[in-house]
């Protein structure tokens, strides 16, 4: 099953692409998310590894990053029990210091029980997907606009 969700976001595209490559950030946008641990290597650098611990529920991911060529794009392995997800960030610039991020996960169910809910959870895969990424867009243009001002 796969998964796209593009949009564009209100920074420039070497701001957007820090920021969506350092998984130190995800609790900042990932609702859903208790926290981030890192496993191995450098934080966001290929080959490193972390987990990705949820609020509720107890589908944890461990993640490898597979690629990263930024500002162009960033390439992720989640694998938790019965799934694997391969994620894909690519991230062009568009006129006015804006970011077009299209973002896909690729999901891969394994064994008859995952394929099963995989089947009957789609709408709800493709819907928690776009919350992420629209997520993340505020969350990027929140860190381009800074702390509010008080007068």
């Amino acid at each position: 099953m796969k998964s796209t969700v593009e949009l564009e976001i209100e920074a420039p595209r070497g701001e957007v692409a820090a920021l969506y490559a350092d998984p130190r950030h995800s609790t900042s946008w990932m609702d859903d998310l208790q926290r981030y641990e890192p496993l191995s290597g450098a934080p966001g650098e290929p080959g490193s590894t972390y987990r990705l611990i949820p609020k509720r529920g107890k589908r944890v991911f461990t993640a490898t990053v597979l690629t990263r060529d930024l500002p162009k794009e960033m390439r992720l392995r989640l694998e938790a029990a019965g799934v694997t997800v391969l994620v894909s960030g690519v991230l062009s610039d568009v006129p006015g210091e804006r970011t077009r991020l299209v973002s896909e996960e690729v999901f891969q169910f394994n064994g008859l029980l995952s394929r099963l809910f995989g089947l009957f959870a789609r709408a709800g895969i493709r819907a928690a997907h776009r919350r992420h990424m629209e997520a993340f867009k505020r969350f990027a243009e929140s860190v381009r606009a800074g702390p509010p001002h008080s007068g």
